[in-house]
């Protein structure tokens, strides 16, 4: 085992004098009395390592011990993981603030799954068996999921099973089969495998994404969809609703897990989350939401080295779950705080800075963290997908800045949130003038189903939008009287998208969530809107026609679906809008009056 000593210390960055062999990534404990500190090699030169600890450095001092592990910084993965919220280290967060009290510990390392609690396994390897790394040995039931336990992914080459154990219950340390591989050599599999963190786990064939992933947020399934297996960021100043766009993600998207990853968030954002979820319910299953969940913090008042173990930790567990087949969002927040920590340890290792000294690596970090999305077809005819979507906290709201450009060349969807909608008090504040996504022909193809014609009607409503803002910068110089009637009109109906489309109501129960048969049937129906010709005898009967029809639509949306309420206002609507695109028919009497 190599061991070291401290010769010198930036911060968290220490410069470690060792004897031994030992590799780029290794886990290294900093001893300090009876205290052992957690750290990762970043560099070696020659007899001199230099070591991020990923906590506070209190204490240390010239000659100071080091012991290396010759591990990496691995995620412990097995039944359990569900339900957790652990740090970027794995460390069982209520666990060690039981152990060490409310104010953690420094020092305190321990198990992130439960060594003691017994799981009903059910084996389907069979003695004689060739399995493979990733190849299924049996499964135990993690709430409603058959949480498969695997040959494990760091083993390499055939192995035959030799013994399996009998359908019961056992923990997770339990030898569940044996097998031999192909020299002869002995192997023993329990419930419970590691597998280090900054390297992708993934075993079978990665295919193009092709589901959508619906969220049941009107703004991102029309205008800017995702799909199970893709990528998006939501970039956006302080204050616009990043993190409530998360939450909302979180707990309406259609996957069937979720990874929450605070990499850096303030404190009172995780508690929130860490107050709330448990006390949701999923609604689509009715089970607690927190049971399809895995929350990982690493808020800003902890070392910043620990905000890049929190990324890829987050990453490390959703790959083991789609691994089983299943669908997984990952949701960083936000990725702007782990490039700032990046920043700092790129400068105490005076490396050559980048743009506003950022690292030269920014880019491919980035890019590198992104690539471990995708859909993987697995040998059993199952296929799995990641989908990640990490926030951006650019400062000022400047999309300019290097993060949030590295980001936007690598993510197929851009959900920009900007201050003056949420000024406005325009809730979900995604622009849809500056926002993007390169899926919108595949969600089409899907959506084609629900409405004939789907993207093209998209694409249609996103050029209304910016014809309409057009408009409105004029209106603000010259006045409604200085524009024509069918600019006018054009401007309406696009405020008429926004305001009963786009915008949602998260506080109410029917508006917070919209599933896809009802955004078909009410894009349908302001499709109409658009398609039809209005003939005004003038701009305040357009205007008063347009806000009453604002309103109503408004006022549906509040409405349970398919209710005869519901169905009695949409078809009142739709005889509405059609009255009014008569040309026979230019009076505010005759738009208004006639039932």
């Amino acid at each position: 085992m190599a061991t070291g000593k401290v010769v010198k210390a930036l911060g968290n960055l220490l410069h470690v004098e060792f004897d031994g062999d030992i590799r780029q990534g290794e886990l290294a404990m900093v001893k300090l009395g009876n205290l052992e500190l957690k750290a990762e090699v970043i560099e070696i030169a020659g007899k001199d390592a230099k070591i991020q600890v990923f906590e506070d450095t209190h204490g240390i001092s010239l000659g100071t011990p080091v012991v290396f592990s010759h591990h990496l910084l691995e995620a412990e993965l097995g039944p359990g993981l569900l339900a957790t919220v652990v740090d970027g280290l794995q460390n069982p967060l209520e666990k060690v603030a039981d152990a060490t009290g409310l104010f953690l510990t420094r020092g305190v390392y321990l198990p992130p799954l439960d060594r003691a609690k017994h799981w009903d396994y059910t084996p389907s390897a069979k003695v004689d068996d060739n399995v493979l790394r990733g190849d299924s040995l049996g499964h135990v039931m993690e709430g409603r999921f058959h949480h498969l336990i695997m040959v494990p992914f760091a083993l390499h080459g055939s192995f035959k099973i030799t013994w399996t154990i009998k359908p019961g219950s056992y923990t997770i340390d339990t030898v569940v089969a044996r097998a031999v591989d192909e020299k002869g050599v002995e192997y023993h599999f329990t419930m419970v495998q590691k597998w280090p963190v900054k390297n992708a786990l993934l075993s079978g064939e990665k295919i193009k994404p092709a589901g959508m992933m619906d969220t049941g947020m009107r703004i991102i399934d029309t205008q800017f969809p995702l799909l199970k297996g893709g990528t998006f960021c939501s970039p956006g100043p302080f204050g616009a609703g990043k993190t409530v766009l998360q939450h909302h993600l979180s707990k309406y998207s259609s996957v069937d897990i979720v990874v929450v990853v605070a990499c850096g968030e303030r404190a009172g954002e995780v508690v929130e989350v860490l107050r709330t979820f448990p006390q949701l319910t999923d609604h689509t299953t009715g089970d607690p939401l927190m049971a399809r969940t895995v929350i990982i913090c690493n808020t800003s008042s902890m070392p910043v080295a620990a905000r890049e173990a929190s990324i890829y930790m987050g990453a490390t567990i959703a790959e083991y779950y789609r691994q089983m087949g299943l669908d997984v969002l990952l949701l960083a927040d936000s990725t702007s705080r782990w490039a700032q920590a990046m920043r700092e340890m790129s400068g105490r290792l005076e490396e050559i800075p980048g743009e506003e000294a950022f690292p030269a690596y920014l880019a491919s970090r980035i890019a590198s963290f992104y690539e471990r999305s995708g859909s993987v077809q697995l040998k059993n005819g199952k296929v799995g997908s990641l989908t990640i979507g990490g926030s951006v906290s650019p400062a000022g709201g400047n999309f300019e800045e290097p993060v949030t450009q590295a980001t936007l060349a690598v993510v197929g969807a851009f959900l920009g949130l900007s201050r003056s909608r949420s000024d406005a008090r325009r809730y979900p504040a995604i622009d849809p003038l500056i926002s993007w996504s390169k899926y919108i022909d595949k969600v089409g193809m899907e959506m084609g189903e629900k409405l004939p014609g789907w993207a093209k009607k998209v694409y249609k409503a996103a050029q209304l939008l910016k014809v309409g803002d057009d408009i409105g910068k004029r209106m603000e110089v010259v006045g409604e009287e200085g524009i024509s009637m069918d600019d006018y009109i054009q401007y309406l109906k696009s405020e008429l998208f926004e305001f009963s489309y786009l915008q949602q109501n998260a506080f109410d129960k029917e508006d917070a969530y919209c599933p896809l048969e009802r955004q078909a049937q009410l894009f349908g129906l302001i499709s109409e809107v658009f398609e039809s010709k209005f003939a005004f005898a003038t701009q305040d009967e357009a205007r008063i026609f347009f806000i009453g029809l604002q309103n109503e639509m408004k006022n549906m949306n509040f409405l349970p679906y398919q209710t005869p309420q519901y169905s009695a206002m949409f078809e009142d609507i739709r005889k509405r809008i059609g009255r009014a695109s008569l040309k026979d028919q230019l009076t505010l009497d005759n738009v208004l009056g006639a039932k």
